[in-house]
């Protein structure tokens, strides 16, 4: 076994199963492209994302970011950690990995020709 299907392996075996309640979830709090925009630039952050960059970098009311982060953390999307009076973003570990696994068991297994 090669070092590169162990680490596939050990990541397949750490990412959570979703029901189907919780896909449904998922994937109704990133139907909207803003809340999708702002799962991107919260992932694609190196650090946990300050709420004051996030609103900078999507040109949206400090009303309308609180209402799509709660959406995403209600969901189980992200992690917010308080520090005082500011937020700091993360994308929770392993969510996104178990939505792409799910999505992925979609795909049609090749059939056999009769």
């Amino acid at each position: 076994m090669t070092a590169t299907s162990t680490t596939t392996q050990d990541r397949a075996a750490k990412t959570p199963r979703l029901t189907r309640a919780q896909r449904t979830v998922l994937l109704k709090a990133l139907a909207d492209p803003k809340r999708f925009e702002l799962l991107e630039r919260i992932a694609k952050s190196s650090c946990p994302l300050g709420c004051a960059d996030a609103r900078e970098s999507l040109a949206i009311s400090p009303a309308t970011l609180s209402h799509h982060i709660k959406e995403l953390e209600s969901a189980g999307l992200i992690v917010i950690r308080r520090e005082g009076k500011f937020h700091f973003l993360t994308v929770k570990p392993g969510v996104l990995e178990a939505l792409a696994a799910s999505l992925q068991s979609l795909s049609p297994s090749s059939c056999s020709a009769r």
